[in-house]
């Protein structure tokens, strides 16, 4: 895969040790402070767009507007997205949504306000999507006063003003648009500081969205790989994750002389850069990896990074990446070996303290590579 990007990619999203997550990971102060990194300095350009209810729809169906994919997807209930509607029947105002303009595509991404545009967009298409059994919900106004001239109507059971009405109707868009740098990097902090969503998006979560494409795929679906899950020591992928984005960590850290930190601009380079890599070149880094972990669950069993707090992400990503790079040459007396380096003084410090300051980093590489296969 292509070395990661030496600009800017910052994240500001401060990992909150209580976060939910399925994993039994090991606090570690270095990890958690990595999250909590600072921004860098952006101009960015923030102006309104007046835009009709009928026009933010054709956008919708044209492709132009995307909004992101994220596992709570739509949450609002049906009282709620007839509400709003009825706000644009009687002239109420509704809060403006937020979309960043892709500085590649010109498209626009919703930061904030997918469940108002959601429910406009199936208000006017008559249905609430299609349901997990594969059929559709109609959308009738509901929650509404009884004397609600609209209650238990559907957009084509409107009169042929209230259509006129709706469509015509505006919701005020805030672009925003980064000017410098060039890399469309601070769309995570807005995300992160504008999302009202009700839940924090994890890291992981922000890159699917900012970098989809045919990486995303293909780290989701080695996710759920067998051996890497014994590795992990759940069968379950994470609601939040976090097990993609140490997946995504042992892929970026193959390419170890481009590292920088903090980790999170560096994974965050590492996937936009990789975000539509050719099949030929995921094929081959998917073998890889499933080759490096059936190694590792053979040599060491399952969940070899474990201790009493949970899983080291600093053991796992040294050693594998080691195993990566000596597939097919595993010594011996390769858990005697490992013992010796999990009872290394500096590798134990490596793996507890600046986890992600460059030189503990190349040292903790250097130290599982020469034990383990030296």
């Amino acid at each position: 895969m292509a070395a990661p990007e030496r600009d800017d990619a910052r994240i500001d999203l401060q990992w909150d040790p209580g976060m939910d997550t399925d994993l039994e990971l090991e606090p570690v102060s270095s990890e958690e402070e990595d999250y909590a990194s600072s921004p860098a300095d952006y101009q960015i350009a923030t102006y309104p767009a007046d835009f009709t209810l009928e026009t933010l729809h054709y956008k919708w169906l044209d492709g132009e507007i995307i909004i992101p994919k994220f596992q709570r997807g739509f949450v609002w209930k049906p009282a709620q997205s007839s509400r709003l509607i009825e706000s644009f029947l009687v002239g109420l105002p509704v809060p403006p949504v937020f979309v960043y303009t892709e500085r590649e595509s010109e498209r626009y991404l919703v930061i904030d306000g997918q469940q108002r545009l959601r429910s406009i967009f199936y208000f006017l298409e008559g249905s609430f999507g299609v349901d997990s059994r594969g059929s559709k919900r109609v959308f009738r106004l509901s929650g509404l006063n009884p004397d609600s001239r609209f209650l238990g109507k559907t957009f084509a059971e409107l009169g042929e003003v209230s259509q006129r009405k709706v469509k015509n109707a505006v919701l005020r868009s805030l672009v925003v648009q980064q000017l410098t740098p060039e890399d469309d990097t601070s769309v995570y902090h807005i995300f992160e500081r504008l999302n009202t969503g009700g839940t924090t998006l994890s890291n992981q979560e922000i890159r699917n969205c900012v970098h989809r494409g045919s990486f995303v795929s293909f780290l989701k679906e080695l996710n759920r790989d067998p051996q890497w899950r014994q590795i992990l020591g759940k069968a379950e992928t994470d609601s939040r994750e976090r097990d993609v984005e140490i997946l995504l960590r042992f892929f970026a850290l193959r390419e170890l002389s481009g590292y920088q930190k903090p980790m999170k601009d560096f994974l965050s380079r590492f996937m936009r850069k990789n975000r539509n890599a050719s099949e030929a070149a995921l094929a081959q880094s998917g073998q890889v990896f499933q080759e490096t972990c059936a190694q590792v669950v053979a040599a060491l069993g399952e969940k070899p990074f474990h201790g009493r707090s949970g899983l080291n992400v600093a053991a796992l990503d040294a050693v594998l990446v080691a195993f990566s790079e000596n597939l097919g040459q595993v010594p011996a007396d390769i858990k005697a070996r490992y013992r010796q380096l999990r009872a290394d003084e500096s590798f134990i410090a490596g793996t507890r303290q600046g986890t992600t300051d460059v030189a503990v980093v190349q040292q903790r590489f250097a130290q599982a590579k020469t034990i383990l296969f030296g």
